[in-house]
C-alpha cells in the first residue's frame, strides 16, 4: 500500500507540475509560444527579455528555461544556474548600454512573486527608480534579495 500510495503522490505531483509549467507565462515566452515578447538573449538554457513593468531605463529579466519555482527552492547544487543567471544579466545591461557601477540585481523573494518561475532582474540605472521601484526593489528586505546574497544562502546550505 506504501509502495502504490508514494507512486500516486508523485503521479500526482508530476501532473501538478504539467499544468503549472502549462500555465505559466515565462515558460510559455522560454518556449517561444509568446509571439508579442522580443528576446534580447537567448541559448539552450536561458533567455532575457524587458520587464513590461519597467523600474528603470534598463530592467530586464533573465529566465532559465526549466521551469523553477522560485529562489527559495534552489539548493547549494544550483549556485552555477544563480552564476550563470547573473553572468546573462550582466552581460544583457552591457550590451544594452547600461552603467553597470549603478545596477541592481536580484531576485523576488516567496511570497512576494508576481510569476512563479524563477527569473532574475536586473536593472539600472537604480538611481533613476521611482519611489515605489526602491520599495519593490530593495536590496534584502524580506520581498527582493540581490543575487550576492542569495549566493551566499545557498552557499551556507548543507547539499
Amino acid at each position: 500500500a506504501c509502495a502504490s500510495l508514494q507512486s500516486c503522490f508523485h503521479r500526482t505531483e508530476f501532473m501538478a507540475q504539467a499544468v503549472e509549467t502549462s500555465r505559466c507565462l515565462f515558460c510559455k515566452i522560454t518556449g517561444k509560444q509568446n509571439a508579442s515578447t522580443e528576446l534580447l538573449f537567448e541559448d539552450e538554457g536561458f533567455v532575457a527579455f524587458r520587464d513590461i513593468k519597467p523600474a528603470a531605463s534598463h530592467h530586464y529579466l533573465i529566465v532559465p528555461r526549466r521551469h523553477i519555482k522560485s529562489p527559495k527552492v534552489l539548493c547549494k547544487d544550483d549556485i552555477p544556474l544563480v552564476e550563470e543567471l547573473i553572468k546573462i544579466g550582466r552581460a544583457v545591461l552591457e550590451k544594452q548600454g547600461a552603467d553597470m557601477s549603478n545596477s541592481r540585481l536580484g531576485f523576488h523573494w516567496p511570497p512576494f512573486t508576481s510569476i512563479s518561475h524563477l527569473h532574475l532582474h536586473a536593472i539600472c540605472p537604480t538611481s533613476d527608480m521611482g519611489f515605489m521601484a526602491r520599495m519593490i526593489f530593495r536590496p534584502n528586505s524580506w520581498w527582493f534579495v540581490t543575487a550576492d546574497w542569495l549566493l551566499d544562502h545557498l552557499s551556507s546550505k548543507t547539499p
